[in-house]
């Protein structure tokens, strides 16, 4: 096939030195019998363990294999976005290393592209074996998002193939902390979806953890959106009617005589303003932290090494 055919997928990697050969030769086994053009390209964000060494194994044995490492741990969506820059295909698709995005779905998700989609989604049917209270923060985000963007992103992921169009419209983006999951649908084109059951992980445990999954929601919801700060107007105007309300009663019982000694009102009265001030000053401190991030203009990420591209 003509290389303007070829699909260039892009596997984030963190601490995954058991899932790289795995991941890779399933990934080829499909495509080959598929007759796919494909490279692939395992970006190690800042691993630990021997992610780039195997990274590098792979890349000496296989022209298909490329790799890229960073200087340190800089995340998962500066991972996307340095994958995406390196690619040469006329099409890329994002994955997970350990597999719980289905490779099986690839030759569908390709052949939906030559049909002439410019993005097709992979949507959760399921989340597949997950810890509850995760799977409860995870919705409680998804809705949050949805609402504040405009976009339903119920059943989300990064098992996205994206056309090279939709690759350059994001690439072009300046935003130092990107939020692939949204921009990627924010930025339109001609879309379709495939269903998939997100894959138990058969090595390794998850990386995510509930703090770190949390400091995520926040930065992307806070990179996306402005709504939290419209929300400090929303707190302001309640606090607003409450003291008309109590300041209507106040004067009643004044001039009816009936006034007692407000002690108790008064304190809760300035434990809840005081709490909607300081939750308003942090919504306010975070955005000018990341006002602050942006006029720095750092790099999303520094590579340090590279094999194959």
């Amino acid at each position: 096939m003509p290389v303007g055919e070829k699909l260039s997928i892009i596997i984030p990697s963190y601490n995954e030195q058991d899932n790289i050969a795995r991941t890779f030769h399933t990934i080829c086994e499909i495509l080959n019998s598929n007759h796919i053009p494909f490279e692939i390209i395992f970006v190690d964000d800042g691993s630990k363990d021997l992610t780039y060494a195997r990274i590098q194994e792979l890349s000496s044995a296989h022209t298909e294999a490329k790799g890229i490492s960073f200087s340190r741990n800089f995340g998962k969506e500066a991972a996307i976005f340095a994958g995406l820059e390196v690619a040469q295909g006329a099409c890329c698709l994002i994955m997970d290393c350990d597999l719980q995005h289905p490779a099986s779905l690839i030759p569908e998700m390709y052949r939906l592209w030559k049909e002439g989609f410019e993005v097709i989604e992979g949507v959760k049917s399921s989340r597949g074996k997950e810890n509850p209270l995760h799977t409860f923060c995870a919705r409680t985000f998804y809705r949050i998002i949805s609402k504040v963007t405009a976009i339903d992103m119920s059943q989300a992921s990064d098992f996205k193939l994206l056309d090279r169009k939709a690759v350059d419209a994001l690439l072009i983006m300046p935003e130092r902390a990107p939020f692939f999951r949204a921009l990627s649908s924010w930025v339109g084109f001609k879309t379709a979806t495939i269903p998939f059951e997100v894959q138990d992980r058969e090595i390794g445990a998850s990386k995510w953890s509930l703090w770190s999954l949390t400091k995520y929601a926040i930065r992307n919801i806070t990179s996306f959106s402005s709504a939290p700060l419209q929300l400090i107007s929303l707190l302001g105007w309640i606090m607003f009617l409450a003291s008309i309300v109590l300041g209507v009663q106040s004067l009643y019982r004044y001039f009816t005589g009936t006034a007692l000694e407000g002690f108790t009102t008064v304190i809760l009265l300035q434990l809840v303003i005081g709490s909607v001030l300081m939750i308003s000053l942090g919504f306010i401190g975070h955005y000018i932290s990341r006002i602050y991030d942006e006029i720095k203009a750092r790099p999303r990420y520094i590579i340090s090494k590279r094999c194959g591209c």
